[in-house]
C-alpha cells in the first residue's frame, strides 16, 4: 500500500488458521464497553462505495457484531464521487469517526492532517500480520508509519474481445506501439466498434502515467516513480512525448469520440456492451464482465510494455485506519483486525474481485486460473514487469488525477499542445519535490 517488494511477495505460500479468526472475534476487553457497561457504537466510513461493496462489508460487520456483542457499527457509505470530500469534511471538522476507508490517494493527505492513527503497536500484536503480504505493508505506510490495513489490492491487466481477435486473426498487444496498432484495425465506427476503451474523464491518469511510465523504462526510479534515475520528472523527457503522442492517436484513431469525457463506468460499459474492443482495467471488473458478457467472447493479457520491452506496474489499493481523534481505538481496532483477517479478507476479495492481502491466497485455486492468471503471470516476470512505488507520499497524489484529467482533455480537444501540456505536468511534480525539501 520494508521498501517495496516485488509484487510476486504478494502470492508466496504461507499458512491459514481459521482458528485465529474465531478467537480474534470471541476474545473480550474492557475496550468493549463503556465506563457504565453499555455497549460500544462504532462509527466507520467507506470510500469505495458501491451497492454490492457495501453490502458485502455489512455483512462481514454482522459476524463481527455476533461475535462481538457489546459492539455496535454504524456504517456510513456516501455516494462514490462524494466519499472522499465526505470524509474529508468530517475528519476537519472532527466528527465523530472511529473507522474510515484511507486510500493510497488520500493516505498522504490524512497523514499531513493529523486524521489518521499509526497502526504500527496494534499491527506488531496482530497474529495475522505476519501472512500480510509485503506490497500490502507498503501501501498502508507512509515512511516507517503503517496507516491502514488494505482490504485488497488493484492491479492493471489487458481485457479484450477474444472473439473480435478470431475474427481478424490478432494477437494479444505486447507493447503499446502494438496495442495502437490493433485497436485500429478492430476500429470501424459504420458500425460502431472501436477498438480502444478509452478514458478521457476521471481517472484518465492510470493510462497516461501507465503509458509515460512504460516510455522511459529502465530510466525510472522504481521508489519515486513521477521521476527518473536522475532526478527529473517522467513526463520532462523525449520519451515521455514520443508517449503522449501515441496517446493522441490512439483517442483520435481508435477511440469512439465522446470517450474524451468517460470515466470507469463509461469505459467499462462499452466493453460488455460490444462497443469497445479493449478495456485497461483492475480486476473488481471481472465480476461485471462475468455477468454481461458470454463465456469465451472476452480473455486477459498481461499490461502493455514500452519500446525498450519494459511494463512497470504497481498495486493500490485502500483499506480501513483508525481516527486520530476516536475515542474507541481499540475496539476500533478489533473491528479492523476482524474485517482483516486471512478468512474475511479472502473471502471479501473473491465477492468483490480483490487480490487478496495475505500471501495464503496463493494456496487457492480461485486467484490461480480464470482471469486472475495473467496477473500470476506479471508478478512471475520481474524483469519485464518492472514493479514501482507510486508517489502516494506527496501530498498532490490526490489531486493529481484531476489536473491531469483537465489538462488532458484540452490535449486531446486541440486546446492545447502536447509540449504544453508535458511542461505542466513536469512543473507540478517537480513543485512536489520542491515541497519536500
Amino acid at each position: 500500500m520494508t521498501n517495496r517488494k516485488k509484487v510476486s511477495a504478494l502470492l508466496l505460500c504461507g499458512a491459514l488458521s481459521a482458528g485465529l479468526l474465531a478467537g480474534c472475534g470471541s476474545t473480550k476487553d474492557s475496550s468493549n464497553e463503556n465506563a457504565d457497561g453499555g455497549k460500544v457504537t462504532l462509527r466507520m466510513i467507506e470510500s469505495l462505495t458501491s451497492p454490492k461493496r457495501t453490502q458485502l462489508i455489512q455483512a462481514s460487520i454482522s459476524k463481527f457484531e455476533a461475535a462481538n456483542p457489546n459492539i455496535k457499527v454504524d456504517l456510513i457509505s456516501p455516494p462514490f464521487d462524494q466519499a472522499d470530500n465526505k470524509i474529508r469534511t468530517m475528519l476537519g471538522a472532527k466528527e465523530n469517526i472511529d473507522v474510515l476507508e484511507v486510500r493510497d490517494l488520500t493516505v498522504a493527505e490524512f497523514v499531513n492532517n493529523g486524521f489518521v492513527e499509526p497502526l504500527n503497536a496494534y499491527a506488531d500484536k496482530w497474529s495475522d500480520y505476519s501472512t500480510v503480504s509485503e506490497i500490502s505493508k507498503s501501501l498502508g505506510s507512509i515512511g516507517d508509519k503503517l496507516y491502514f490495513i488494505p482490504n485488497g489490492l488493484y492491479e492493471r491487466q489487458l481485457f479484450y474481445r477474444a472473439d473480435w481477435f478470431k475474427e481478424q486473426g490478432l494477437t494479444p498487444p505486447k507493447t503499446w506501439d502494438e496495442l495502437f496498432e490493433t485497436a485500429k484495425k478492430l476500429t470501424d465506427p459504420s458500425k460502431n466498434r472501436y477498438g480502444f476503451s478509452f478514458r478521457g474523464g476521471a481517472g484518465s491518469n492510470g493510462t497516461t502515467d501507465a503509458m509515460v511510465l512504460a516510455f522511459n523504462g529502465d530510466n525510472v526510479n522504481l521508489e519515486d516513480s513521477m521521476f527518473t534515475k536522475d532526478g527529473k520528472t517522467v513526463f520532462s523527457t523525449p520519451e515521455a512525448k514520443a508517449a503522449i503522442e501515441l496517446y493522441q492517436k490512439l483517442y483520435k484513431e481508435a477511440s469512439p469520440p465522446d470517450s474524451v469525457n468517460w470515466g470507469f463506468q463509461e469505459q467499462v460499459q462499452a466493453f460488455t456492451s460490444g462497443v469497445t474492443g479493449m478495456l485497461l482495467q483492475d480486476p473488481d471488473v471481472i465480476q461485471s464482465l462475468q455477468e454481461k458478457m458470454a463465456e469465451g467472447t472476452w480473455a486477459t493479457a498481461p499490461l502493455q510494455a514500452g519500446p525498450t520491452g519494459k511494463a512497470l506496474l504497481a498495486a493500490g489499493g485502500a483499506g480501513w485506519g483508525i481516527a486520530a481523534n476516536s475515542t474507541h481505538k481499540e475496539a476500533a481496532w478489533k473491528l479492523i483486525s476482524f474485517l482483516s483477517s486471512p478468512e474475511e479478507n479472502t473471502e471479501f476479495s473473491k465477492a468483490y474481485g480483490l487480490i487478496p492481502i495475505h500471501t495464503s491466497a496463493a494456496e487457492d485455486d480461485f486467484f490461480k486460473s480464470g482471469p486472475y492468471k495473467t496477473l500470476l503471470d506479471m508478478t512471475q516476470a520481474p524483469d519485464t514487469f518492472l514493479n514501482f512505488k507510486p508517489p502516494f507520499a506527496y501530498p498532490g497524489t490526490g489531486q493529481w488525477g484531476q489536473v491531469e484529467m483537465e489538462s488532458g482533455q484540452a490535449l486531446l480537444l486541440g486546446q492545447a499542445s502536447v509540449d504544453d501540456t508535458l511542461k505542466k505536468w513536469d512543473s507540478y511534480w517537480a513543485d512536489q519535490k520542491a515541497q519536500q525539501k
